[in-house]
């Protein structure tokens, strides 16, 4: 029987791995989309929820998730202002990822 050679794809501009890195390699992306989850919340709740994140970096990566389609934000027109942030559908697809670092950050780390 023939050995099979593994097939090694180079880490390049189509590479898969970094594509997906550019978008949820942010220290605080994945703990956003983890908080938000198939919930909405609101900025102040967020701010609660990740109490070491400065409000400049939330709105930052907020607004990059809105951007990458990952997070819709919905404004109201109240005073004071309401915000809500929901997981877009590409959003939810992250929501597996996230639970395994979950499962092993529980059976490994913490």
């Amino acid at each position: 029987m023939e050995k099979k050679e593994k097939q090694i794809l180079p880490c390049d501009e189509g590479c898969p791995v970094k594509a997906s890195l550019k978008i949820l390699g942010g220290k605080w992306t994945m703990m956003i989309i983890f908080q938000i989850n198939d919930d909405v919340m609101r900025y102040g709740e967020l701010k609660r929820a990740i109490p070491s994140i400065s409000e400049k970096m939330l709105i930052q990566e907020l607004n990059m998730l809105v951007e990458n389609k990952l997070v819709t934000k919905k404004a109201y027109p109240e005073i004071p202002p309401r915000v809500e942030y929901r997981l877009t559908e590409l959003g939810l697809k992250t929501l597996p990822i996230i639970n395994k670092l979950v499962e092993f950050g529980l059976e490994n780390l913490v």
